[in-house]
């Protein structure tokens, strides 16, 4: 799930691990990006991505993956939080990178979970969200079929390590 002001890499970082892992074998992948309508999503620094998908309409999703950003105005939208909280009963696995943890956490869905985010967020986390067990200096976190990731980088690492849940270790590598 992408939105304005989605950090860049936090999206385009796990994209591009799972299409290479399908275009490496793991065909049977369906990788895309939903977006709350049709319109151009305008992510930080300006860059404007089209989504595959609006929330209204898209194929079903096994492994949900929200990412960071500016998320604050996301939070607040209740067809937002509505969408998510549906996506997320179906999902086998549920991941975010960076504040992205904070859409799940608004949720509900996430309560008593050990979670992590980008280092400089984990005091607003824990603060906001005194219910959740946040961790810091971990990349990631897997609490059931929930696994959070710090920034940037982190999604990318965490996305390659599902690859090699799924997939094996040397698809991964």
């Amino acid at each position: 799930y992408i939105y304005n002001q989605a950090e860049v890499l936090d999206f385009s970082g796990p994209f591009e691990v799972f299409s290479t892992a399908k275009r490496l074998g793991a065909d049977s992948l369906n990788v895309f990006l939903v977006s709350e309508s049709s319109k151009p999503v305008v992510a930080r620094g300006g860059f404007k991505v089209l989504s595959d998908y609006s929330l209204q309409k898209h194929p079903p999703i096994d492994l949900l993956i929200v990412v960071g950003g500016v998320h604050t105005d996301e939070m607040c939208k209740l067809d937002i939080m509505t969408w998510l909280s549906s996506v997320v009963s179906t999902a086998s696995e549920v991941a975010s990178v960076c504040t992205g943890v904070f859409l799940l956490a608004q949720t509900g869905l996430i309560k008593g979970l050990t979670v992590t985010t980008h280092w400089e967020d984990i005091p607003d986390l824990a603060t906001r969200f005194p219910d959740l067990n946040v961790v810091s200096n971990q990349r990631w976190v897997t609490s059931g079929k929930f696994t959070t990731s710090g920034g940037i980088s982190a999604g990318i690492d965490m996305s390659l390590n599902i690859v090699s849940k799924h997939y094996g270790q040397q698809l991964a590598d």
